[in-house]
């Protein structure tokens, strides 16, 4: 693969912030923490961007994916209205979690995030393997094969593509590719399959 894939994990939410999963919720605003993590990855995102005019801008279609995109935007110098919005780079869905505090499902299911800031499948939700094959086809249908592509998704959805493009091992427990957490609002770069951190960091929580 030709291109240059810059992936971002979108600003914290009001969700983030009080700790409710959000899986697929179509719509949480950011926060003003947030809104200043997606200007700065748009900082980063201007020093290394070939040409801003040429550049692929591809989202998730839900809300908080799209308001990190704008500012980006409007500071790396990229056309948001030309954005590719996909239902397919949503967050993993959360079934009957979603919308719930993370204190709430605890109580009621149980420890839900591991050691490696994974988060449990909900009974009903979504597993990994399936968010897997979602991206492969999201992959197969966007075709990044060259030139810059800047990607704005969510946390455990970047950690599973980010694991397919860099051929990371399945997960022994999860069954799918899944590359270390990004904390909020970090970029990261991917280039001939090997990955390097262009803003923010690896680690963190789930926050989903």
């Amino acid at each position: 693969m030709a291109a240059r894939l810059f992936i971002l994990r979108h600003g914290e939410t009001v969700f983030n912030a009080a700790r409710r999963l959000q899986g697929e919720e179509a719509h949480t605003p950011l926060t003003r923490l947030g809104m200043e993590q997606a200007l700065a990855m748009g900082m980063a995102l201007r020093g290394v961007l070939a040409d801003p005019a040429r550049a692929t801008l591809h989202s998730s279609d839900s809300g908080r994916a799209l308001q990190t995109a704008a500012l980006i935007a409007e500071i790396a110098g990229l056309d948001w209205f030309a954005a590719r919005r996909s239902p397919l780079l949503r967050e993993l869905g959360m079934g009957q979690w979603g919308g719930r505090s993370y204190a709430e499902v605890v109580a009621e299911a149980g420890p839900i995030v591991d050691a490696e800031h994974l988060l449990r499948p909900a009974p009903d939700g979504e597993d990994y393997p399936a968010l897997a094959a979602r991206l492969r086809r999201w992959l197969a249908e966007a075709g990044p094969d060259a030139g810059d592509h800047v990607i704005v998704s969510h946390g455990l959805t970047t950690r599973v593509l980010r694991g397919l493009l860099t051929g990371t091992a399945p997960h022994p427990r999860y069954h799918a590719p899944i590359a270390p957490g990004l904390t909020q609002g970090s970029l990261v770069m991917i280039e001939q399959g090997r990955e390097s951190v262009v803003h923010g960091a690896t680690a963190g929580g789930v926050l989903a």
